[in-house]
């Protein structure tokens, strides 16, 4: 089967045994890989009643037809489980080499069962599987964990791992990849799931290509294409995501003050991606087969370490009014090392300090003052929260649970939806982002549709969007966010990029690689239908344990409070007139459930069972 190996593992750590789950065309035509097959295997092999941290609780890696072709940013992989954070359907993307390093390996995918009695890492080489002893990785940080197996494996493998925080089965933990690099699959707490089983890494490799289909025109595809990307990729490749930062404060999109406060302009400029370029940036690196490279290189102290993305910038920097580029990069690397989210970390961090002002969280309580703009405040913090340590130990179970636990009126600066923090992009701004962070299926998230970059400058005219759209308008946008919500689920089943989106790539060129890998023909609608059927699973999940359009819902803040000033002073978004539109579009119920005929028509009839009656 050309773009695929056949096959996945089905690992029982437990019982520290393996078996081959052979794939057949028709279940590949209709799930692709990535988040579609993982979602598949997750309704296979998880019940409503998983507990998240429970051995029974999958953990699941795949990749797509992609990997291994030299398709532009196809390196990329998903990890899809039951979040420890907010309880419900977990996926993550990850970019860097690991996909690409799993899929040489031999496999499409593993399903990880079972808790190992001791330490354990697995090791995924030329089609077999082994598991050896991992004590001596325990207690080491994502980066030491990396260069030790590399050490002894070589470097042209694929690490998977976490760090300490994974370990102590912290609900902000990440699993990373790719050692300094630190690409992660970050949101959610993939990372507890993993520490929980007492699996550490995953090593893999091997020499088992992907075959495609026709070749030679693949090749001529993907020259042309990389030719483009490289062009509009440009700014990109010289600031990195955080290049846009100046332009969000200036839309009013940036966090500033945990989501109070509307502009910071003259503050904005110290941490930049173009002020990073012009002090302490030494280089740039890219995940495989990315023409564009945005991963940033920079020196801290005489050593070069994986410098700060837009979000991470943001979460850790403005919206804790942090302007100091140097202590903002040192929590980056100290977040990536200890294996924590950096955007649920700083989101936690902002919670703090507006809990420390408001006199709810006392300084004896979190170990020291926790002033707005601290840099030295942010990065004990960080220290504290990937420890699992004093204040960290109540910060790290995330914005929500921390709110709960704390009380007295803590629970309106908790800035979630469905216990997952606000990713750096704000609906009071970019309104088709409350509804998408109202519905996206992880909680807050503002890659789940991704539609924002369609109200800020992208167009799609083959989709239907042949202009940029309205920011400031409500009308259309909830149909627009389950649009775009397809359109993620099918990027993220190919396991490519979404920024490419924006630089010139269209469904076309996707229909036309796809043929070229695995013979398929799909047209336009087809490849829509494939994404909008792997949404419905995605929801079908959570609708079992209990979730309807009462959780669809966002902070009080966002709904009721306007920023006050900057470039979205006075907008607020209208939720319920979003969400109404979105309901009717997708064909779900009034309490946001997937009909019955809807999935029927989905082909989705074997997980009806799981739409409560």
């Amino acid at each position: 089967m050309d773009g695929y190996q056949g096959r996945v593992a089905m690992i029982d750590l437990g019982k520290r045994r393996y078996r081959d789950i052979p794939l057949d065309e028709g279940l590949v035509r209709k799930y692709i890989g990535g988040s579609g097959l993982g979602t598949y295997f997750l309704l296979k092999f998880c019940t409503p009643g998983t507990k998240p941290l429970s051995p029974e609780n999958p953990l699941i890696f795949t990749t797509g037809p992609f990997q291994g072709t030299g398709i532009p940013t196809s390196g990329r992989h998903q990890v899809v489980t039951r979040s420890p954070l907010t309880g419900v359907f977990l996926e993550s993307d990850a970019g860097g080499s690991f996909g690409f390093h799993l899929k040489r390996a031999g496999y499409d995918g593993l399903i990880i069962t079972g808790r190992s009695e001791r330490p354990v890492y697995l090791k995924v080489l030329d089609g077999q599987i082994g598991f050896e002893d991992g004590q001596d990785l325990w207690g080491l940080d994502t980066m030491e964990t990396d260069a030790m197996l590399k050490s002894i494996f070589g470097e042209k493998i694929g690490v998977s791992c976490i760090g300490p925080a994974g370990e102590k089965q912290i609900p902000l933990a990440g699993i990373f990849h790719d050692g300094t690099d630190a690409r992660a699959a970050g949101r959610g707490g993939a990372g507890a799931v993993m520490g929980s089983k007492n699996l550490k890494a995953i090593v893999a490799g091997g020499s088992s290509g992907t075959e495609v289909h026709d070749r030679k025109a693949l090749t001529a595809l993907i020259s042309e294409k990389n030719a483009i990307l490289k062009e509009k990729g440009a700014g990109m490749t010289l600031y990195g995501t955080a290049g846009g930062m100046g332009m969000a404060e200036e839309l009013g999109d940036l966090p500033i003050r945990n989501w109070k406060q509307g502009s910071w302009k003259e503050e904005v400029r110290e941490i930049t991606g173009q002020r990073m370029a012009e002090t302490i940036l030494t280089g740039n690196y890219g995940c495989v087969a990315c023409p564009v490279r945005c991963g940033r290189v920079v020196n801290i102290g005489g050593g070069n370490i994986g410098g700060p993305e837009y979000e991470t910038m943001a979460m850790l920097g403005s919206n804790c009014l942090v302007n100091d580029l140097e202590a903002i990069a040192r929590a980056n690397e100290k977040c990536n090392r200890l294996g924590i989210d950096t955007i649920s970390t700083g989101s936690v961090i902002a919670f703090a300090m507006e809990c420390y002002e408001h006199g709810i969280l006392t300084g004896e309580q979190a170990g020291m003052p926790l002033h707005w703009g601290s840099g030295e405040a942010v990065n004990y913090l960080v220290t504290k929260i990937g420890n699992g340590e004093g204040i960290g130990g109540l910060l790290g179970m995330g914005t929500r649970a921390a709110a709960q636990e704390l009380g007295r009126g803590a629970e309106r600066f908790a800035i979630h939806s469905k216990g997952l923090e606000f990713p750096a992009h704000d609906p009071r701004c970019f309104k088709s982002l409350a509804a998408g962070y109202a519905t996206s299926v992880r909680g807050a998230c503002h890659l789940n549709g991704y539609s924002y970059a369609w109200e800020r400058s992208a167009t799609f005219p083959e989709f239907g969007y042949p202009e940029k759209q309205d920011r400031t308008a409500d009308q259309g946008k909830g149909v627009m966010n389950a649009r775009f919500q397809n359109l993620s689920s099918l990027v993220d089943s190919l396991k490519i990029c979404k920024f490419i989106l924006l630089m010139g790539v269209n469904l076309s060129d996707i229909s036309r690689w796809l043929k070229c890998v695995t013979g398929w023909e799909y047209s336009i609608e087809e490849l829509e239908e494939t994404g909008e059927r792997i949404y419905n699973m995605k929801r079908i999940f959570n609708a079992a344990l209990g979730l309807d359009s009462r959780h669809d819902t966002l902070p009080q803040r966002i709904l009721e409070e306007p920023r006050g000033s900057g470039g979205s002073a006075d907008t607020l978004p209208d939720l319920n007139m979003q969400l109404d539109e979105y309901y009717s579009y997708r064909g779900w119920s009034n309490d946001g459930i997937p009909l019955k005929e809807k999935l029927e028509g989905l082909g989705l009839r074997e997980f009806m069972n799981w739409i409560p009656s």
